[in-house]
């Protein structure tokens, strides 16, 4: 897998471990998963049996970018309060200026 060897596994498994503690990796997986869902749902949702020209193929590229962007916002931990956070920072400038 990727020219990694059992040992460069398990020492990334350390880091991950100690970086986000056992406690949340089961929220992070879990966000990822549904994120990955979603996307597959999107996909299936916007993209046409037959797309019948390249200027609408690549609309529709844009929009299920924006589509899946926003989902994988709302699923994974952490990433939504930020974003929140950064929302509630431009409402601010805007009223200062």
């Amino acid at each position: 897998m990727f020219g990694l060897g059992p040992t460069e596994l398990i020492i990334i498994t350390v880091i991950i471990l100690l970086l986000f503690g056992a406690k949340r990796l089961p929220d992070i997986g879990k966000g990822l998963g549904g994120a990955i869902r979603e996307f597959r749902k999107v996909k299936h949702e916007i993209s046409p049996e037959e797309p019948s020209d390249e200027n609408q193929s690549s609309e529709n590229a844009s929009t299920m970018e924006a589509k899946v962007v926003d989902k994988v916002l709302e699923q994974v931990p952490g990433v939504k309060k930020a974003v929140e956070v950064k929302k509630k920072v431009k409402k601010v400038k805007e009223f200062i200026k």
